[in-house]
C-alpha cells in the first residue's frame, strides 16, 4: 500500500506566485495583499492553495512590514540631521531674537515627527502618521507665509513671502515622505502640501492691499512690469505653476517609490521561496530551480517520474536514548540531522522527511537527474564515512559509537503537493518509498550497513561503473509483500 512521506515544510508552489505589485502591508491594506497572493493550483484543492497563499502572503507582508519601519526610523533620523543642519544655519546666519522664534519652529518640527515614530508600532499607526503629515504641511505653510510675531520680521509685505522659493521647503517635505518607503505616504504629502499652499496663497491674494491684474491694463509691457515687480503683487498664474510642478513632482516621486517597492516585494519573493527550497535541497540547486521559469513554474504539480529513495536510521536508537538526557538526545538529533544533509545535498539529493532518528532523501525527486541511482548509491556510502568521523570524535569524548543503516530503491513515484488546508506539502508517494523503507529494516537482519536493490544498483552502475563493490544478498522477502526482491549489500565482505 503505497504511502506519503509528507514535507515537514509548507508547499513548494508558494514559490511561484505572480510577480505583480502588491499594496502596502499596513493595516489598510492586509487584506489586499492576501487578495492579491495569485497562487497557482494545478493538483491543488482550493481551500488548500487558499490556506497557503494565506500563509505565503503574511510572510510576504511580516517582510515588507519589517522594510517599511526601517525606512520610518531612517526618514526620522534625517528629519533630525536635517533639523541640526537648519538650526546650525540659523545660528550664522539670523542674529537676535528671530534666532529663538525660527529655532523653536524647528524643535516643533522634530516633535512632530518624533511622536509618529515613537507610535510607529501602534496599531494605528498608519492613521497616526498620515494626521501628523497634515499637521507638517500646516506648520511649514504657516512658517514659509506668516511674518514672525512680535515684530521680529523685517517689515517686507507679506505678498513677497509666497513668491520667492519659499515653496521648496514643502517641497523637501515631500521628498522626505519617499524614505518612508510607502507611495500612499508620498502622494498625501504632497497632496497636503499643495492643498496648504494653496490655502495660504489665497488668504494673501484676498488681502485689501494684494495687487493683481485689473482687466484694463492693456497690453503694455511697461505697465504689467511696473505691476509684476510691486512687492504687493500676488498673480494665480505663478500658483497654477507652482502647484502643477509640486504634483508632478509628487507624481514622480510616488511612482519612483512604487517602483522600488515593487522590486522589494519581487526580491523579497525570490528570498523567501529560496529560502524554504534551501531547507531540502542544496542552495545551488534552489538557486537553479528559482532561475528557471520553467522549472519554478511547474514545481508542485503531480509529476510521474523514476527516482531513487534512501532511508536513513540510527540503530538502536531508542535503548540508546533511554539513558541520555532529553536536551542530550535533541542535540545528537540534530548533529545527525545536520551531518546527514550535508552529504544529501553534497550529492545533488534533496531531503523529504526528517524521521525522528533518521530521515529521507530523495534523488530525482525535484528535478530530473538521469544519475540519480547513482547519487543515492554513492550518498549511501558516503553517510558511512561520515558517521565514522562523527564516531572517532565521539569516541574521544567518552560517548558510545553510533551505528547508521541505510536503504536505497529505484523506481516509479508520484511527486506532488499533499496534505490538507492545514498542512500542505511537497512529497513522493509510491511503492519504492516502502520499498526503501524495508531496505533499510533489512540491514539488521543481513548484518550490513547498506541494503540496495539489485534496480538501483543496476541503473547506478550504467551511469557510474566506478562505484563500489557490494555483495550480492539473494532474493529476499520484505516485511508486507508478497514478491522478493533482489539484494546487494554493504559492506562488501569479498
Amino acid at each position: 500500500m503505497p504511502c506519503a512521506m509528507q514535507r515537514s515544510r509548507s508547499c513548494w508552489r508558494l514559490a511561484q506566485l505572480q510577480l505583480r505589485k502588491l499594496p502596502p502591508p499596513s493595516q489598510i491594506a492586509q487584506t489586499s495583499i492576501r487578495q492579491d497572493a495569485a497562487f497557482r493550483t494545478e493538483g491543488c484543492p482550493m481551500a488548500e492553495a487558499d490556506h497557503a497563499a494565506s500563509r505565503f502572503a503574511s510572510r510576504l507582508g511580516q517582510a515588507i512590514a519589517g522594510e517599511e519601519q526601517r525606512g520610518l526610523v531612517f526618514a526620522f533620523r534625517a528629519r533630525l540631521i536635517a533639523v541640526a543642519v537648519v538650526m546650525a544655519y540659523l545660528l550664522l546666519a539670523i542674529d537676535g531674537q528671530r534666532q529663538f522664534y525660527y529655532i523653536g519652529v524647528a524643535v516643533v518640527f522634530l516633535l512632530l515627527g518624533w511622536v509618529p515614530h515613537l507610535l510607529r508600532r501602534h496599531r494605528h499607526a498608519v492613521p497616526i502618521r498620515l494626521g501628523f503629515v497634515i499637521l507638517d504641511a500646516i506648520l511649514v505653510t504657516a512658517v514659509v507665509i506668516l511674518p514672525p510675531p512680535g515684530g521680529l520680521d523685517y517689515g517686507f509685505p507679506i505678498q513677497m513671502r509666497v513668491r520667492g522659493p519659499e515653496l521648496l521647503y514643502l517641497v523637501l517635505l515631500i521628498v522626505g515622505s519617499a524614505l518612508s518607503y510607502s507611495p500612499l505616504q508620498v502622494v498625501w504629502t504632497g497632496l497636503w502640501s499643495i492643498l496648504t499652499w494653496t490655502v495660504g496663497v489665497v488668504l494673501v491674494n484676498q488681502r485689501p492691499d494684494t495687487l493683481q491684474i485689473p482687466p484694463d491694463i492693456g497690453a503694455s509691457p511697461q505697465a504689467l512690469l511696473q505691476l509684476i515687480t510691486n512687492p504687493y503683487y500676488v498673480g494665480y498664474f505663478q500658483l497654477l505653476n507652482q502647484v502643477v510642478l509640486t504634483a508632478i513632482a509628487t507624481a514622480v516621486l510616488a511612482a519612483a517609490v512604487w517602483r522600488s517597492r515593487a522590486l522589494l516585494l519581487r526580491h523579497t519573493r525570490a528570498e523567501i521561496a529560496r529560502a524554504d527550497l534551501a531547507r531540502y535541497v542544496a542552495p545551488d540547486v534552489a538557486d537553479a530551480i528559482m532561475s528557471d521559469p520553467a522549472a519554478a513554474e511547474s514545481f508542485g504539480a503531480p509529476a510521474n517520474r523514476n527516482v531513487a529513495v534512501l532511508f536513513a536510521d540510527i540503530v538502536g536508537f531508542t535503548g540508546l536514548s533511554e539513558h541520555m538526557a532529553p536536551d542530550r538526545v535533541v542535540r545528537l538529533l540534530k548533529s545527525l540531522h545536520e551531518r546527514g544533509s550535508g552529504v544529501v545535498f553534497a550529492h545533488g539529493g534533496s531531503l523529504d522527511k526528517y524521521l525522528g532518528d533518521g530521515f529521507l532523501a530523495t534523488f530525482g525527486g525535484i528535478r530530473s537527474q538521469p544519475d540519480a541511482a547513482a547519487r543515492a548509491v554513492r550518498c549511501a556510502v558516503a553517510l558511512q564515512g561520515e558517521v565514522e568521523r562523527w564516531n572517532a570524535k565521539r569516541e574521544q569524548r567518552g560517548h558510545v559509537p553510533l551505528r547508521l543503516s541505510v536503504g536505497v530503491h529505484y523506481g516509479p513515484v508520484v511527486a506532488a503537493n499533499v496534505g490538507s488546508a492545514q498542512r500542505l506539502e511537497f512529497t513522493v508517494v509510491g511503492d519504492t518509498v516502502n520499498i526503501a523503507s524495508r531496505l533499510e529494516t533489512l540491514t539488521r537482519t543481513l548484518g550490513c550497513r547498506i541494503a540496495v536493490s539489485d534496480a538501483a544498483l543496476t541503473e547506478a552502475r550504467l551511469h557510474d561503473p566506478a562505484l563500489p563493490a557490494f555483495d550480492a544478498a539473494g532474493d529476499r522477502r520484505l516485511d508486507g509483500r508478497e514478491q522478493t526482491l533482489s539484494v546487494h549489500v554493504w559492506p562488501c565482505r569479498s
